[in-house]
């Protein structure tokens, strides 16, 4: 440890320095217009997966933007560790909201404000720095392949092509990826579930033409109208989605389960002062940790229609769009939701409305071994980083690809995220402690170490 904590700290400037070069990349896939960045920031992370040391370092492309492979195998006997992460990340909209640029990293309370930041720069990148602090010092101790992809945030178009025709060169013992977070420092814990993911968007058409809200107001339906009252129909009075049979394949925790759940730290008072609410909403019956970890949820990501320039346009719409996210959990699958959405929305839209609905993308849901040697090696690592053992928490968002990397590959992954809550992934003024960066690349070395040892 003290040989890890040595070199990070002789080396921490530059650390940072590269990280806020990658940073500056405004890798946002899902825009069109940023494509050179892209693939400029791609580049970016094959030369410093070369610099670390690794070798057969490779951009392969795709139908999309490309996955960066880079492997460093030590000895065929020795085990296999694949890191996943991704260098694209979200649009930064909307930009006012931004306390500083958000292409142009600021360092505020020892926290990085930045897009990508924490979501998944500064955690994918903590891989590359501690695969060179274990180059560096002749220490590494498993057998490396690095898959860096660019499409994560447009739901991994491309990958399971890639996976599945590259199964030999991803042939590994485990995925570990750093892309979820932590409950804090001090409370270290490692993230033992994700919650699947089906991402609609559906449109609702009236006239034919924008219409004169006076002329015609009263006397045609207005999609925007319609459409708030078909989406609001999506839940009960208990926020229960009324979705048809949507709940059937949903299982219950255990009393027991319930009980370990919500034994991990949470303060509630705190949570609603962080995001300055009067009170939590959410399904009746259940508590916030098993809402946003254990329960499925269907939330309004984007609503629009009409005219929404500056001043006044009495204007009644054409037509209306929404983009609806709906969260899995274990034993659902998203083409199923995908399915029964479409026909319901379809089923509640009235005469006077056309309907359409559109399948973005989606991802089902995992949970993750405890007792596997993997998760027994990231466990002792923070033990020893941390000096506590870390407790298990199931996380609320989703990285569809571990559902892949189990079927087509056969692995199991380690989520070892060292971000937090609080981050504002996806949200102006994303950030990430330098702490929790510096402390993810001495805690990474311990988990190979461990790994190694306990495959034996």
């Amino acid at each position: 440890m003290q040989e890890i904590k040595k070199y990070v700290e002789e080396n921490k400037q530059r650390f940072l320095d590269e990280l806020f070069e990658l940073l500056r990349f405004p890798s946002v896939s899902a825009d069109p217009k940023y494509k050179g960045d892209v693939l400029k920031t791609a580049d970016y992370v094959a030369q410093k997966l070369k610099d670390a040391g690794a070798d057969k370092v490779e951009i392969c492309e795709t139908a999309g933007y490309p996955i960066v492979y880079g492997e460093k195998i030590v000895d065929e006997s020795l085990p296999t560790v694949l890191i996943y992460g991704h260098y694209d990340v979200q649009p930064a909209d909307p930009l006012e909201l931004w306390k500083t640029p958000p292409f142009e990293p600021t360092v505020r309370d020892g926290k990085i404000y930045a897009r990508g930041a924490c979501d998944d720069k500064g955690q994918f990148y903590m891989h590359v720095k501690a695969f060179e602090l274990m180059m560096k010092t002749n220490t590494l101790a498993c057998n490396v392949k690095f898959m860096i992809e660019g499409e994560e945030e447009v739901g991994s178009a491309n990958l399971g092509i890639f996976v599945n025709a590259n199964k030999e060169r991803l042939k590994a013992d485990v995925v570990l990826i750093s892309d979820t977070s932590m409950i804090s420092m001090e409370n270290p814990s490692i993230e033992t579930g994700l919650r699947g993911l089906a991402y609609m968007e559906v449109e609702v058409v009236g006239p034919n033409r924008d219409l004169h809200s006076g002329v015609y107001g009263g006397a045609v339906a207005n999609p925007i109208t319609i459409l708030c009252k078909m989406i609001a129909s999506l839940h009960d009075e208990n926020n229960h989605i009324t979705i048809p049979a949507f709940y059937d394949k949903v299982i219950e925790l255990t009393d027991a389960e319930k009980t370990a759940l919500n034994a991990a730290p949470f303060d509630l008072k705190e949570y609603k002062e962080d995001l300055d609410i009067a009170a939590e909403w959410g399904e009746k019956g259940y508590s916030t940790l098993e809402r946003t970890g254990t329960r499925p949820t269907l939330e309004v990501n984007g609503i629009w229609g009409g005219y929404i320039g500056e001043g006044a346009k009495t204007v009644l719409p054409s037509k209306a769009n929404a983009k609806i996210s709906m969260r899995l959990v274990p034993n659902q699958s998203s083409d199923e939701i995908a399915e029964i959405f479409t026909k319901h929305f379809e089923s509640i839209a009235p005469d006077y409305v056309k309907v359409k609905v559109t399948a973005h993308h989606g991802g089902e849901p995992v949970v993750t071994p405890t007792d596997s040697v993997a998760y027994r090696a990231a466990e002792q690592a923070i033990v020893d980083s941390f000096g506590k053992k870390p407790i298990p928490t199931r996380g609320g968002g989703s990285i569809p690809i571990v559902a892949l990397f189990e079927s087509a590959l056969g692995i199991k992954s380690v989520l070892f995220g060292f971000g937090l809550d609080s981050d504002a992934l996806h949200s102006p003024n994303e950030k990430y402690d330098i702490y929790n960066y510096y402390k993810g690349i001495e805690t990474l070395p311990l988990f190979h170490k461990y790994f190694a040892e306990l495959s034996k």
